[in-house]
């Protein structure tokens, strides 16, 4: 898969079947309109294209008019987006900044310089509630009998459904927020996970026993808060249980900045001290043990990460029996 930023580079195909959105999350709904489109494109000769933006356009409005709180939590960082999007087996992505030219760009003049002249949009498909333009004054009317004049092929996916209930990026945010991370798992397809480099931090969790892994979480709301049985890959052949933090650790930092904090349960020896930093892990967000808390002491803090190492030793544990049991069952 080829990213590009912007559409004015050299080996962006002159010709695509497009999708358009923000695609926070790449839930099952994102998949099954990736799926629908990568069809369409292997039918016409074409290869498939997501158009998204970055930042959200809510975060530009909502910083544009002084107020954070009208910005949406995010799920995932870009990173993740545009990994999700590769396995869904999109030939290429173009990231336009969304930027206040951007949004004051008329419908016409957004499917003129955007979708004909910077993409050559052959084939565009889009959701049900697609708006796009200043104001969001066009809509799926619009682009249908845009299109027609300008030489592409408009469609528009209904919404996808999992148990009577729409798949979204709203829903996959409230579920996080909830802390429902079975929830999440259905909506998305696959268990919550975040990805980054490890980078060094205060080191404060050797003062307290609990070295931890460190990744940024590049946006100022994450949709999912607290503290997470997890598991890590990239760091070994094998995955890592672990305990993790993902917030604003409120008790030794006031940044304001958002940052996963990953406690292996066994550390590999072989890794050392120093073994994980620049290297790319990924975290498994797999049960919520509690919010996040602040405390008066760092002995009030270190008595409640062993409590959170012991909750989380409990849920491996339970896991570990369920498998035993399946196994068997699946014998007899």
């Amino acid at each position: 898969m080829r990213v590009f930023r912007g559409f004015h580079h050299q080996g962006l195909a002159p010709a695509c079947a497009l999708t358009i959105g923000n695609f926070d999350g790449v839930h099952r709904g994102h998949q099954a309109m990736l799926a629908l489109l990568r069809n369409e494109a292997q039918h016409r000769g074409l290869p498939s294209c997501v158009l998204t933006f970055e930042p959200h356009p809510r975060d530009y409005f909502a910083q544009a008019l002084g107020k954070p709180e009208m910005a949406p939590a995010r799920i995932a960082p870009l990173r993740d987006k545009l990994t999700e999007l590769q396995r869904c087996g999109i030939d290429q992505v173009v990231v336009l900044p969304f930027d206040q030219r951007l949004a004051s760009l008329a419908p016409e003049a957004f499917i003129d310089e955007v979708l004909v002249h910077g993409l050559g949009a052959k084939y565009v498909l889009v959701g049900d509630d697609f708006r796009f333009g200043a104001k969001r004054a066009g809509d799926y009317a619009l682009l249908d009998r845009l299109g027609d004049q300008r030489g592409f092929d408009v469609a528009r996916m209904m919404s996808y459904e999992v148990h009577g209930l729409r798949v979204s990026s709203s829903a996959v945010r409230e579920a996080l927020a909830a802390g429902d991370m079975d929830r999440v798992t259905s909506l998305l397809g696959r268990p919550y996970s975040l990805s980054g480099h490890i980078v060094h931090g205060r080191k404060l969790g050797r003062d307290l026993g609990f070295r931890t892994l460190n990744l940024r979480f590049p946006h100022p709301k994450a949709a999912a808060q607290g503290i997470f049985a997890v598991r890590t890959y990239g760091l070994t052949d094998e995955a890592l249980d672990g305990v993790a933090s993902l917030g604003l650790r409120p008790t030794v930092d006031h940044s304001g900045r958002v940052l996963l904090e990953v406690y292996c349960l066994d550390w590999p020896a072989h890794l050392g001290l120093e073994g994980g930093y620049g290297k790319i892990a990924r975290v498994e967000l797999l049960h919520k043990l509690r919010d996040e808390a602040r405390y008066d002491t760092l002995e009030a803090l270190k008595a409640a990460i062993d409590r959170d190492v012991a909750n989380a030793r409990a849920y491996f544990a339970s896991l570990h029996g369920q498998t035993r049991r399946q196994t068997t069952r699946d014998r007899i």
